[in-house]
């Protein structure tokens, strides 16, 4: 029985680290990626086996104390750490950086669903939408950000985006600019409770994440715009990945993987000596 629960400790460890290293891999992989935030594995103890239960001493009989053997390891949880990433300038007017725990709202044009994301590389079509890169609307408080590519027969010139998500649109021989409207940022209760898809998206299944908003969302007013951050225009977020960390927690993983491994190696030795008796 202790031999078949060595190795059911071992099997546990190797899926275990297992998960741990694919983690870490993801986290390796976006290390570049605009907005992204790396998650990191918590494990656990299994079930473990009571041999002997505790009980209080009687008399001149002493008490007993608990016995008991572990079953190995489980994965606990795998969240993401939401902290800021280095804002790096690009110069870029589409660009969008957020100093904050903010999230930028898109919206897909064709199911009408509404995502979050901290990637701002945006671009402008040839309509003035303001669109991620896979076609997405990006949200302020009265609708989509549209600039317009021509105002009165006058052509864009240049457009700004101050902290507050006010986006004001300059055309040529206008001496005023023109109010298009105002960026709005979502904040969360827990963030943890959001799901990564591609594209740097996140979702909110059922408002898990909390909030007083529709969704479990709080999204910011045009009286406290920067309640959830600031938006610096012409900067990206980095990703928040530390790769120094990412290779020491890549170590650990590896030689903890191993020696779970070196369990059911010895575990089969002493299994395979303790067939081999009868020769």
């Amino acid at each position: 029985m202790a031999l078949l629960n060595s190795f059911n400790s071992g099997v546990s460890a190797v899926k275990t680290f297992s998960k741990s290293l694919e983690v870490i891999g993801d986290n390796i992989a976006n290390v570049n990626t605009t907005g992204f935030k790396g998650s990191r594995v918590t494990n656990q103890d299994s079930f473990s086996e009571t041999l002997n239960r505790s009980a209080p001493a009687n008399g001149d009989i002493p008490g007993a104390n608990t016995m008991q053997i572990g079953q190995g390891t489980s994965v606990a949880s795998v969240s993401q750490r939401f902290t800021q990433g280095v804002l790096s300038t690009t110069g870029g007017p589409a660009d969008l950086g957020i100093s904050g725990k903010g999230f930028f709202k898109v919206q897909d044009p064709e199911n009408q669903n509404f995502y979050y994301t901290r990637a701002g590389d945006f671009r402008l079509d040839n309509t003035g939408n303001l669109l991620t890169n896979d076609g997405m609307n990006v949200m302020m408080g009265t609708g989509k950000v549209v600039i317009p590519p021509t105002a009165g027969g006058n052509p864009l010139q240049s457009y700004k985006i101050d902290k507050n998500g006010e986006v004001s649109a300059y055309y040529a021989n206008g001496t005023a600019a023109t109010a298009i409207g105002q960026i709005l940022l979502t904040s969360f209760a827990n963030p943890n409770a959001l799901e990564r898809i591609s594209g740097n998206l996140l979702t909110n299944p059922g408002g898990e994440a909390g909030g007083a908003g529709a969704a479990g969302a709080t999204e910011a007013t045009t009286t406290n715009a920067t309640l959830f951050g600031d938006i610096i225009q012409g900067t990206l977020e980095l990703s928040n990945v530390d790769l120094t960390q990412q290779f020491s927690d890549l170590i650990v993983a590896q030689r903890a993987f191993q020696a779970g491994s070196r369990v059911i190696t010895v575990s089969d030795s002493v299994m395979e000596e303790i067939v081999n008796l009868k020769r």
